[in-house]
């Protein structure tokens, strides 16, 4: 039997738009407060790209920095993984446009699509790559640019989403290092309470999708949030499990940063002290699979993460999916 090749994030890089939309931009917008949107989601301020920046020229950033970081020349890179739920096109896969823009000429590359989860997706798909042996070198990317596809009309969704990206270098490692576990799901029954319901197959583009609104996110919000508290304590408890862990082995728990109110639930429920969670969505929002990487690496440069830390990221998305991976840094 081969044995695995312990497999760790060795570079970290993240991309925000610089074009910053505060709760008071938002109350010019539509009919709401800042009051009101900090007490229900705890969000401040979001960043959005500007008109004709796709999902793509975040990523490109966000994995130069992560390459600069790892000290990896692009050339090296073996894999890109793109986690994104809004591509710039339904193909070719945004990770093909940012193999060629990085000049990463040997890399194979794909998109993934789970939802605000598809960053861990990604993690987990990328280490077992190079755990295998088959690469090295693996980019993984969480990037979504949720504007484009904002209902800015609906106070109850424009509120809460941010552009970004987040990207990482994956390469072996010590054995006992870097990535231990993962725990991923999905549950395709609760499918219809996070979705952008035209432009796919099922219902293409028409003048009467467009003129009923369905290219823009729909969201039963009560039933995501139910959802998204039990998803984020069971995935965590049961990926520390597998590693032979406990709640109380977690230096750092990194949520995917949706709502205040779901961090704090999920925090109350494991146990864990506002010193162990890393919280960052009051300047960003939600950022789809970007909120996770930037977190990290954010993180990282505010030197909450020291060597040997246990480490776990977690998150829940459409689909409806969820995902947490535990790693000792």
């Amino acid at each position: 039997m081969m044995e695995l090749r312990a497999v760790g994030i060795v570079g970290t890089g993240a991309a925000v738009p610089e074009r910053v939309l505060t709760n008071a931009d938002m109350e010019k917008m539509v009919d709401t407060t800042d009051e009101w949107i900090v007490t229900r989601s705890g969000i401040r301020e979001r960043r959005i790209v500007e008109p004709g920046m796709g999902t793509s020229d975040l990523c490109v950033e966000a994995a130069k920095k992560a390459l600069a970081a790892a000290k990896v020349a692009a050339e090296e890179v073996d894999l890109i993984i793109v986690g994104t739920v809004t591509p710039d096109y339904m193909f070719p896969a945004t990770a093909c446009l940012v193999q060629d823009r990085i000049g990463a000429k040997r890399a194979a590359g794909y998109d993934l699509s789970a939802g605000c989860t598809g960053f861990i997706y990604g993690l987990a798909m990328g280490s077992q790559a190079i755990a295998s042996g088959m690469y090295d070198t693996v980019l993984v990317i969480g990037a979504d640019t949720l504007s484009h596809v904002t209902d800015w009309t609906d106070r109850s969704t424009c509120v809460l989403f941010g552009d970004g990206a987040g990207a990482v270098v994956l390469r072996p490692v010590s054995a006992g290092r870097g990535l231990l576990g993962f725990q991923l799901g999905s549950d395709g029954s609760g499918g219809e309470f996070l979705i952008l319901p035209a432009g796919g197959s099922k219902k293409p583009a028409t003048e009467e999708t467009v003129r009923e609104r369905l290219h823009y996110i729909h969201m039963n919000g009560p039933e995501v949030f139910k959802f998204a508290v039990r998803a984020i304590g069971d995935a965590t408890l049961k990926s520390l499990e597998k590693c032979g862990l406990t709640r109380e082995d977690i230096r750092l728990l990194i949520p995917h940063q949706a709502n205040i109110r779901i961090v704090d639930a999920a925090a109350k429920r494991l146990g864990l002290s506002s010193d162990k969670v890393f919280v960052n969505l009051e300047r960003y929002g939600n950022m789809s699979s970007a909120t996770v990487p930037v977190a990290l690496d954010e993180a990282l440069g505010q030197g909450r993460i020291k060597p040997g830390d246990v480490i776990v990221l977690v998150a829940f998305g459409a689909g409806l999916t969820w995902g947490a991976a535990v790693l000792r840094w």
